[in-house]
């Protein structure tokens, strides 16, 4: 059925019922999002959830147990789950509650076109009918004049009272309101004819044009928040899959659970080798009373041998502690520098991940300045302070163990040394087949047997006429057997030519290679020609 011919004089509730028909499309969009918001809170509490209870320890140190295995792999399958969910809010967000919000706005344009379409065929319509009644009206006042000037000639025409001259005045009077009344009849009947055309297109051409619009654009809403329900369902019917994946991945893990197997762990975890604790032999205390007899075979063990086997029964006791394995103390020194090798790895690793996190943080944070409407700038600060707090744990746990692995080094590289830098046969070796942490030497001096050699006897190699100038001094990190007090400070005479190994003096004249980075460096301002003593 047609609006425009069977509601043609209910223009007022047509209004009404397409503010109506946007208001009730606008309040479904705000259950829509209403309702992403609810899967989005869900989606994060899942997270959450999953994040409290997921392990935190490395993964070395997590139980074996197939429940504990499988409950990961739940939480793991829940993690999916929570993400299916995000895509369901995500879908809502973006085919529904964003469609439906900009529909709306196009539907409010629309409709006000089509309104102040009608309004102005109204107001046409009704100043149409204001001409015509004027008109009416004019015509109806001469014609009262004219009836009043006619009576008034008759009257003079009859009265033999009369001069001529008033009846002739009132005789032309008559006659011009006559005329001015039958003007009037012909303009009233002009503006009559003009307003019923106004009048019948009006209704038959101009309000069912307009109704036939609105009616279309209120059909249109109602299709759009049918394809909008169907997307509504849809958003969630297209995570169905990956969700029912998920629940058969949890039924899985559950699947896995295996009691001997995780018997069979606790065996092989606290198993301590020890047999059983073995009876209690018998103490006879009478042997030294006269007169009485005992059997030795009762008890043949001795004291000290009882006392030893009673050392074992520490089974139920308290347990000595274990020593910590953080720093792998437990290990011997190259197994241990490797594992601490290991754990700086991963340690940078995670920190080369926290500074990609913070220099992500810090762009989004120059697009919001920039651009406010797409986010707080200040929301960020939380989660970059929180970044930065993480790098520099980061790095004092890299810096730890990178002195733990170092101070191990030093001790398998130099321990055999009297001194820390210089070796006594001053050889340098070039051997690939070293450990790789072991820096590649080139020929250096060779140290006198002496312990207090004269400072002016060097080696032919660094027998120059001339001794080289001092160009800076440095201050060893690390104190070894050997190093007395005075060699804690060096000059440095040759600096650093890329090898790692920096060419230094003692105090008492002897020189040598050192390692760069066992050595704090001081260069002087002023280092050409300059020797300087400290």
């Amino acid at each position: 059925m047609s609006w425009g011919t069977e509601l043609w004089d209910q223009f007022d509730n047509l209004d009404k019922h397409t503010q109506w028909g946007i208001d009730f499309l606008e309040r479904y969009a705000k259950f829509v999002k209403e309702r992403l918001e609810v899967e989005q809170n869900y989606a994060k509490q899942l997270r959450n959830l999953v994040k409290k209870y997921c392990p935190k320890r490395s993964k070395d140190d997590e139980p074996r147990f197939t429940s504990c295995l499988s409950f990961y792999s739940i939480l793991n399958e829940l993690n999916d789950y929570a993400g299916q969910r995000e895509l369901v809010a995500e879908e809502m967000a973006l085919k529904v509650y964003n469609e439906l919000m900009r529909y709306s706005q196009d539907l409010k344009a629309e409709r006000k076109h089509h309104l102040q379409e009608g309004r102005k065929a109204q107001q046409y319509l009704d100043q149409c009918w204001k001409q015509m009644d004027n008109s009416k009206k004019k015509f109806e006042r001469e014609c009262k004049e004219a009836e009043k000037s006619q009576l008034n000639y008759e009257r003079l025409d009859s009265d033999i009272n009369a001069t001529k001259s008033e009846v002739e005045k009132a005789k032309n009077q008559f006659y011009m309101r006559t005329h001015m009344a039958d003007e009037s009849k012909n303009e009233y009947a002009a503006q009559l004819q003009n307003f019923n055309g106004e009048q019948w297109k009006h209704f038959n051409n101009a309000i069912p044009h307009i109704f036939k619009n609105l009616q279309h654009m209120d059909e249109r809403r109602t299709v759009k928040l049918g394809e909008t329900y169907r997307s509504f369902a849809e958003a969630e019917r297209k995570v169905i899959p990956i969700i029912s994946k998920c629940l058969d991945g949890m039924v899985t893990a559950a699947k896995a659970v295996d009691e001997r197997k995780d018997s069979s762990l606790v065996v092989e975890s606290f198993k301590s080798g020890f047999e059983p604790p073995g009876d209690f032999p018998f103490e006879d205390f009478s042997q030294n009373l006269s007169g009485t007899g005992s059997d030795g075979t009762i008890s043949n063990t001795p004291k000290g041998e009882r006392e030893r086997d009673g050392n074992k029964l520490w089974l139920f006791g308290k347990k000595p502690k274990a020593p910590s394995l953080e720093d792998f103390s437990h290990l011997p020194p190259e197994q241990r520098r490797k594992r601490l090798q290991q754990k700086i790895e991963e340690l940078s690793r995670e920190l080369q991940k926290q500074m990609d996190q913070r220099d992500a943080l810090n762009k989004m944070k120059d697009v919001y300045e920039k651009n406010p409407q797409m986010g707080d700038p200040t929301s960020l600060q939380p989660k970059i302070s929180e970044t930065i707090c993480n790098m520099e744990k980061l790095r004092s746990e890299i810096h730890k163990n990178e002195v733990q692995s170092l101070s191990i080094f030093l001790t398998g590289m130099l321990g055999s040394l009297t001194f820390l830098f210089f070796s006594p046969e001053g050889s340098y070796t070039d051997d690939t087949s070293q450990e790789h942490h072991t820096p590649h030497r080139r020929p250096g001096p060779t140290q006198p047997a002496n312990r207090n050699p004269d400072p002016h006897e060097f080696d032919d190699e660094f027998d120059d006429d001339d001794p080289l100038p001092v160009i800076g001094h440095c201050k060893a990190l690390y104190y070894f057997d050997g190093m007395n007090s005075r060699d804690h400070v060096l000059y440095i005479i040759e600096e650093d030519k890329g090898d790692g190994w920096t060419r230094a003096r003692k105090q008492s004249g002897e020189e040598g290679y050192v390692p760069t980075s066992y050595v704090e460096i001081t260069m002087e301002k002023n280092s050409k020609g300059a020797v300087t003593y400290i």
